[in-house]
């Protein structure tokens, strides 16, 4: 049954479903904006299904939304990974309920090589667990199309990101010996809390420096954090925080928030960092976060 209380009720559900297919929050905020309108302006009695209505809402306006982004995205400079949501503790209202499930700055870097309709597909399935009726119902398609989107998506999905099964501790433990070792600047250190073929890509948006194509290598990439410190020694500060729903560091210079850092690990080694250091998508983190003191240099290490 729908009532006007329904959009609030689906709210996580559907802000779940816009961040995925978008990566920036304000998009993700401007598609329910969007929809509320509609779903303020609809005839909630003649509605057999709430959320199956404002999913389809929801689903469309991102496709349309991604398609206009794609262009954007495909003339940004470096990188483009998707905006951070971080947090210092485990638990707050924004990363409950549907956020709770994959939601990883490395998945969502992935599905970035996903055409917007087979994304919605995949996310509506893999994720959200709609059936493919649904999900064909959703995106006016065949249940045949969907299964095809579907499919085709998973196969690059298991192609291009390998998946590993971490128990959280785990991945913490091996998160906090990383965070000593890149604040303490021990090469050796941070080169055997590394996989052989680690990488590390920066996403700088042409605003901060980053290093162009990424780093691959352990060798690379321990030097980068080395050089880091030597760089800027006691400036720079580390701070374990949850990003995506996964353990990750959030780095500061001169106390001002430079980059959320995503590490994806096999658990044993670090196998790949994510660093967002574009000012624009740092903006939204919340300030008791984003600084750790009075700003006095706003240039920073590139990563």
């Amino acid at each position: 049954m729908s009532t006007p209380d329904s959009f609030a009720a689906l709210r996580p559900r559907l802000f779940g479903i816009a961040y995925r297919m978008l990566g920036i929050r304000a998009d993700a905020e401007d598609v329910l904006q969007d929809a509320w309108l509609r779903w303020s302006a609809a005839d909630h009695a003649a509605l057999q299904s709430a959320e199956a209505w404002l999913v389809t809402v929801v689903t469309r306006l991102a496709i349309d939304r991604l398609r206009a982004a794609k262009a954007e995205r495909e003339a940004y400079v470096g990188w483009w990974l998707p905006e951070p949501i971080v947090e210092v503790d485990e638990r707050t209202p924004e990363t409950a309920a549907e956020l709770a499930s994959d939601l990883s700055v490395a998945f969502l870097h992935m599905l970035e090589r996903l055409a917007p309709e087979e994304r919605a597909a995949f996310l509506l399935r893999q994720v959200f667990d709609y059936d493919y009726a649904e999900i064909a119902a959703i995106m006016e398609r065949t249940e045949a199309t969907v299964r095809q989107m579907v499919h085709r998506a998973g196969e690059r999905v298991r192609a291009e990101r390998p998946r590993f099964e971490v128990p959280r501790e785990t991945h913490a433990k091996l998160l906090a010996r990383f965070m000593q070792a890149a604040q303490s600047g021990q090469r050796e250190a941070i080169r055997a809390l590394l996989a052989e073929n680690a990488q590390a890509i920066g996403d700088g948006g042409g605003k901060v420096p980053s290093v162009a194509g990424g780093l691959h290598g352990a060798d690379r990439v321990a030097n980068l954090y080395w050089a880091h410190s030597l760089n800027f020694g006691d400036r720079l500060v580390y701070r374990p925080a949850v990003i995506n729903g996964e353990p990750g560091l959030l780095r500061y210079l001169d106390g001002r928030l430079e980059s959320a850092q995503a590490l994806v690990t096999d658990g044993e080694r670090i196998v790949s960092i994510y660093v967002v250091r574009n000012p624009d998508k740092l903006a939204h983190i919340a300030p008791a976060i984003s600084s750790l003191a009075d700003v006095t240099d706003r240039s920073g290490p590139a990563s």
